[in-house]
């Protein structure tokens, strides 16, 4: 005599074959409620210290496909369990700001495609990366992916925390489209020679080479807008977290 395993649902035992999962296992239905499972499941819950070791690699060069691997998890659960890493991420980043703000510095990625390689579904569709960083503790505090033009000068500009927005002065290349941007008692356009931008030129490498969807010639590559901006959020977050220093008050 065979003992069925009862309905996780209703716990009764009268149910019927009803095809296979992906998995190749048997698919039962239930009689009386209609649910469907597998007799024997096994339990294949992420635990919480395998959930932490996603999050750290995901700040990593690795593919998706790649922590799979690693770490023994689907690529559907990963997805959605990336989803929620960019869902949970601040508008803040994590940043420190200080209420009397001293020099900060506005600039964005080079935008050269072998310098940043950024792009979205196809390399003809080019997305550029404007981020701005506070000087005194090299914290990004505003991030706007977007076109070369000036609304997306604009709209970073609009993103910055408004304390460091109406005192600090911003030192910038001579991109043309920072005038009229950034106001004319605030804007300072220097040259590579002032070595004022080594902060944000050195972030810039860390970028690409953490962040494997902007490798040059990657296979890694957004399929979406939406996740090209929240990788980068994530990445920016937990780079803030490990640059937090003391502030003077």
């Amino acid at each position: 005599m065979v003992v069925r395993d009862p309905c996780p649902a209703c716990g009764a035992n009268r149910y019927k074959k009803n095809g296979h999962t992906r998995h190749g296992k048997q698919n039962h239905q239930c009689t009386t409620c209609g649910r469907q499972f597998t007799a024997n499941p096994l339990d294949r819950r992420i635990a919480p210290e395998q959930r932490l070791r996603i999050e750290q690699l995901l700040c990593e060069r690795l593919s998706l496909r790649g922590i799979c691997r690693t770490v023994g998890v689907s690529l559907p659960w990963l997805l959605h369990f990336l989803v929620e890493c960019f869902t949970a991420c601040p508008d803040h980043f994590h940043a420190q700001l200080s209420t009397q703000p001293t020099a900060v510095l506005l600039s964005r990625l080079e935008a050269e495609a072998d310098a940043m390689g950024s792009f979205v579904q196809k390399q003809a569709n080019k997305h550029w990366i404007w981020i701005a960083m506070a000087a005194t503790t090299r914290q990004i505090i505003a991030l706007h992916v977007g076109d070369r033009r000036r609304e997306s000068g604009k709209a970073l500009w609009a993103k910055r925390p408004m304390v460091s927005r109406a005192q600090a002065p911003f030192p910038t290349d001579h991109y043309a489209v920072y005038k009229g941007v950034i106001p004319a008692e605030q804007h300072r356009a220097i040259t590579k020679k002032a070595r004022k931008t080594n902060p944000i030129a050195r972030f810039k490498n860390t970028l690409r080479q953490r962040v494997s969807r902007l490798v040059r010639e990657t296979l890694s590559f957004s399929k979406t807008l939406a996740h090209h901006i929240g990788a980068m959020k994530y990445f920016i977050c937990h780079s803030n977290l490990t640059r937090r220093v003391a502030l003077p008050v």
